[in-house]
């Protein structure tokens, strides 16, 4: 099932494709977050082993995106910080089998909540890094 994994690594993206020329620390990314730079630096972990991310130590150190942030699609954040399957969950224990809707609503969610992740899935495809950071500074702008 979801968590909230996916929109914090847009998050994080987000920020460093806003300025891609500089590295940021896990500190700076948190701040903005409002969250531990603990969760940040694990999410970070996930983003640069699925290679959309990479660190660099020392002076003016921190992180930044590998690819251009209109190659990064929301799906690649997703694929990166989420475990792969269900993403709705159905009944934690199995239904009551003498009930004709028990014994059968395991399997028409399971039809239904397939076409709906592959929707998802083609909506997220089609969404960048680079459009999400492009819809922020246009709120930004409206703020002003």
């Amino acid at each position: 099932m979801l968590s909230s994994k996916l929109t914090v690594g847009i998050h994080i993206l987000t920020l460093l494709a806003l300025t891609p020329s500089e590295a940021q620390t896990s500190e700076y990314i948190a701040g903005s977050v409002n969250t531990n730079p603990v969760v940040i630096r694990r999410l970070l972990g996930l983003l640069r082993e699925a290679g959309i991310v990479e660190s660099q130590g020392g002076h003016g150190g921190g992180w930044r995106l590998v690819h251009p942030a209109e190659r990064i699609t929301l799906l690649d954040v997703l694929q990166a910080v989420e475990p792969q399957g269900e993403t709705i969950a159905l009944h934690r224990g199995e239904p009551n089998p003498a009930c004709a809707v028990g014994r059968n609503i395991q399997r028409v969610l399971t039809r239904v909540y397939s076409e709906v992740e592959r929707r998802m899935d083609e909506q997220l495809a089609r969404t960048t890094i680079a459009g999400v950071l492009g819809s922020v500074k246009k709120q930004e702008r409206e703020r002003a």
